[in-house]
């Protein structure tokens, strides 16, 4: 029986999204977003959005595979109601546990449109246990010096106090990058991502050489291969800085090792790594461990981003955001949302994500 909760038709449209400086991180780079977004319609004609941003070098998702999967997917979600959508997100899971950008961008349609309907924010579903403006850092990737120390310039005149570094190419050119920027910014302090890019002793010998000159590390984000929980310990007990896993934490079964492993301090919790239920029950069970929630993303818009800042401020907790991606965007097709004002972002208080997108009206969708 069809009521207003049942999904009636699923959408895809494609985007492709410039990205105002080269996207570089020790596995890879982007320069522009190959993405989607997801309309999904319930049977009265709510509307859900929902996007799915693969990242090929993290997940080995593309725009092509993952669309594939949301096809396959979205047919199963037809005229289901999404008042079952942990069962549903459930059995998406498992038909599709190497697609979470797909999965994660069906889930955020599905629970959108839900929330919309119950006349509710999406962070009202997961509690609102904080809701408040956050404050996030801002990403600035592997470059040369100069582009390196002109890019922190322009973001801390916006306001921006924490940045993330991207480093793992040339341990020394790294440790040189931050410290120009400590050099030449006033209370500033860094989130230092390697993506993998190093061994253990470059991981030593960065930490070491920012101490040298006073830097403030708030992380050291996943420095080793993700199989190498061991070294992750042993940094943890031997560098005296908070260890973040991000690719060593791309599943709930690869979080528990790393907690057996007491690999990590903080974990990275991304949607579009997990997909959005898996993340949120990961975000749940890290809480539990006694670790820190870390939340971040791939290359997002304020769709998937939105939804992220939700997980937010629903558990409460989450010590670090990394939700500034839609920034580092030439344009942005979302109206409505949450907002940025500097590195604040600000909640949003309309049913569902309250963001609508433009573009959807013009463009041509490619229905299930």
């Amino acid at each position: 029986m069809s009521t207003s909760f049942t999904i009636a038709n699923i959408e895809f449209c494609p985007l492709d999204l410039p990205i105002t400086d080269p996207f570089v991180v020790a596995t890879g780079q982007l320069q522009m977003a190959h993405n989607a977004f997801v309309r999904l319609t319930l049977s009265d004609g709510t509307i859900g959005y929902g996007e799915i941003a693969p990242f090929p070098a993290i997940t080995g998702e593309d725009r092509e595979s993952s669309l594939k999967n949301a096809r396959l997917l979205g047919e199963h979600l037809l005229g289901q109601s999404t008042l079952h959508y942990q069962r549903l997100g459930h059995e998406l899971s498992e038909r599709a546990p190497d697609a979470p950008a797909a999965r994660c961008g069906l889930e955020t349609a599905l629970l959108d449109a839900l929330t919309r309907t119950l006349h509710v924010p999406l962070w009202a579903l997961w509690g609102g246990a904080e809701v408040r403006a956050r404050e996030t850092d801002v990403t600035i990737p592997i470059a040369s010096l100069e582009r390196t120390r002109e890019l922190a310039r322009q973001w801390y005149e916006r306001g921006f106090r924490i940045f993330k570094m991207k480093v793992g190419h040339d341990v020394d050119e790294d440790i040189r990058r931050v410290e120009t920027l400590h050099r030449h910014g006033t209370g500033v302090a860094f989130v230092i991502d390697a993506n993998q890019g190093y061994t253990r002793e470059e991981a030593t010998a960065l930490v070491q050489g920012v101490n040298l000159f006073g830097g403030d590390i708030l992380l050291l984000e996943q420095p080793l291969a993700k199989d190498d929980l061991e070294g992750h310990a042993e940094l943890k007990r031997d560098c005296h800085v908070p260890i973040a896993a991000d690719e060593s934490a791309q599943s709930l079964r690869d979080l528990q090792a790393v907690i057996r492993h007491r690999a990590a301090d903080y974990v990275n919790i991304k949607i579009t790594k997990s997909g959005l239920l898996d993340g949120v029950l990961m975000a749940t069970t890290t809480k539990a461990a006694g670790l820190h929630v870390m939340l971040g993303g791939m290359v997002e818009t304020r769709v998937a981003m939105g939804c992220s800042y939700s997980i937010a401020m629903g558990i409460g907790g989450c010590s670090v955001l990394d939700l500034d991606t839609p920034l580092l965007l030439e344009t942005d097709p979302v109206a409505g949302g949450y907002t940025y004002e500097g590195p604040w972002l600000q909640p949003w208080h309309g049913p569902g994500l309250d963001l609508q997108i433009p573009s959807f009206h013009a463009a041509t969708f490619d229905p299930l």
